[in-house]
């Protein structure tokens, strides 16, 4: 009877679950994904219907004669009802009191009453709910021969299926059915059972019963899903240069406080909730990092997120760059400052160059010379470069003046010699004349590669004048050239035309021409013209300058 008995509840809960697995659609791909889980689950639920209980148990009482006994089976109980109460502490488990009330059946005393009080298990779904429970407690069980009715253990195990419906809300439910099997122990006594007699049977009892019940359901309160967990990303900053740190940072929502929540990136180095990029060695473009939050398998406890960032490719830097001044006269110098600015703070190195002239100068601030350069303007170019290797150029520019014209050299006069002071010696370079000679040698001695011009002057009521003015002008070429020690193709010696009693000197710089300088003159024939010599000195030492050329 066991057997058959525990055989019939194992089928009952197996109809239960195939008919509760056909109205489930699982995903064809994954089960983490299932929507089983969305479906509504009570806090309470309260039952209460009919039920029905085949004991299918016999007790053996001990009668006198000792040794001797009667056999007594417990009949069905027909008419019965059942009320339950479950509290969920979750969608799947909670705890469950039951109270069994079989009255009498055909039999005399042979009724069951059961408070029994264990744990229940369900899988709630939007159309049915099948659940299992098992139970622990007593049982008030009369005997079928009249034993009084006494407390005794009592354990049930089994399981069922209630129909959610839409109505009140969703609050009425139908147990389709529930199917159980009980065990009850119960101890009438030893007194043995004397038959014709009003004595009390006794003896003891274990009874294995199968409990069939249906009803209703009222469903109280819901257990409602939390909140799956979400995740953003974000990305600082956004945008980058290659080299430059990046974050990423995850926030997530809606984690359970009570489990413990783990990390993990993609295109990121990291194992929480933030995690880092190494941008040295990534070419410039868009990228995409992806993290992801774990707290369990099932669906809801995991979260993915992506942020996107920017690696720019290095600006190259500028260069702008003036000359001070800009504008210079042949050989001077002008300062070159350059300005150079990286975007991205790269250091810089300078360099300059010039169309002419030269350029020195590596940092901000370089120096030109115009020494050489031709009149007009000099281009500069000035270089940045970066340590990236992109350079900037930038040109200014300076202008060099034209030099001033220069002069061309022209004859100038110098002081003149005059000869009306002595009458008997007309043509004789007294010793104020001498003076104005010295400082005519001064000149030629400072200026080695002018020559002098000394025009010898007569009046014309002078005796012999023409002759007289030669006579004049060689005499003066004679002192400078004994008496001073020029050269004497450094002097020419002219006559003029003025009328007066003189010798006009005259310095003639390289590259002037005197007779474009001073007109009115004529060249002298020095061969037909004898120096006069005054005084034995002086014509001693013109003998020995003789005595010195022909040797």
């Amino acid at each position: 009877m066991h057997a058959r008995a525990l055989n019939l509840v194992g089928r009952i809960l197996l109809a239960g679950f195939v008919v509760t697995l056909s109205t489930v659609t699982l995903p064809a791909q994954s089960k983490a994904t299932t929507a089983l889980p969305d479906a509504p689950a009570s806090r309470w639920d309260l039952f209460a219907g009919y039920s029905y209980l085949a004991p299918n148990s016999s007790i053996n009482i001990p009668t006198l004669p000792v040794g001797t006994h009667v056999t007594a089976s417990y009949d069905d109980i027909k008419a019965g009802a059942i009320l339950s109460g479950s509290y969920y502490f979750n969608r799947y488990f909670g705890l469950q009191i039951e109270q069994g009330l079989h009255p009498e059946g055909d039999g005399e005393n042979d009724e069951f009453w059961t408070s029994q009080a264990g744990i229940i298990a369900r899988y709630p779904t939007r159309k049915f709910t099948p659940f299992v429970h098992v139970l622990g407690g007593a049982a008030h069980v009369g005997g079928p021969l009249g034993q009084h009715r006494t407390w005794g253990p009592a354990i049930t195990a089994g399981g069922g299926l209630d129909y959610n419906t839409p109505l009140f809300h969703g609050h009425l439910g139908i147990r389709l059915f529930q199917a159980d099997y009980e065990y009850i122990h119960e101890d009438f006594g030893t007194e043995p059972y004397i038959p014709g007699t009003v004595a009390v049977a006794r003896g003891n009892v274990d009874i294995n019963a199968i409990r069939a019940s249906t009803g209703l359901v009222w469903h109280i309160g819901s257990i409602t899903p939390p909140p799956p967990v979400m995740l953003a990303c974000s990305a600082s900053p956004d945008s980058v240069f290659p080299g430059e740190p990046l974050t990423i940072t995850a926030t997530a929502t809606n984690l359970n406080p009570h489990r413990t929540a783990t990390y993990s990136w993609t295109g990121a180095t990291g194992t929480g909730a933030t995690a880092t990029v190494d941008t040295t060695t990534v070419a410039p473009g868009t990228y995409t990092v992806t993290g992801k939050v774990v707290e369990g398998r099932k669906v809801g406890q995991w979260a993915v997120c992506s942020a996107s960032y920017t690696v720019k490719a290095f600006e190259p830097p500028t260069v702008s760059c003036v000359a001070d001044p800009s504008t210079v006269k042949p050989g001077d110098s002008a300062t070159i400052t350059s300005n150079g600015i990286s975007p991205q703070s790269r250091p810089l190195t300078y360099s300059y160059s010039a169309s002419a002239g030269s350029i020195t100068g590596s940092g901000t601030t370089a120096t030109l010379a115009t020494v050489g350069a031709p009149a007009g303007g000099i281009t500069v170019t000035c270089t940045v470069q970066d340590d990236k290797g992109q350079t900037a150029t930038s040109t200014t520019n300076v202008a060099v003046l034209a030099p001033p014209p220069v002069a061309a050299p022209k004859t100038s006069a110098l002081c003149s010699v005059s000869f009306d002071r002595d009458a008997k010696r007309p043509a004789r370079v007294d010793n104020e004349g001498k003076a104005c000679l010295d400082d005519v040698a001064l000149s030629l001695q400072k200026s080695t590669d002018a020559t002098a011009v000394v025009v010898g002057e007569a009046a014309p009521s002078e005796k012999g004048a023409a002759t007289l003015a030669a006579q004049r002008a060689v005499n003066t070429k004679d002192y400078l050239v004994t008496e001073k020690g020029i050269a004497a193709d450094r002097v020419t010696v002219r006559t003029g035309t003025t009328g007066d009693k003189k010798v006009e000197n005259y310095l003639v710089p390289a590259g002037a021409t005197f007779e474009s300088d001073v007109t009115g003159t004529s060249t002298v024939d020095e061969t037909t013209v004898k120096v006069q010599v005054r005084n034995a000195h002086h014509a001693h030492k013109k003998h020995a300058m003789k005595a010195e050329e022909t040797k």
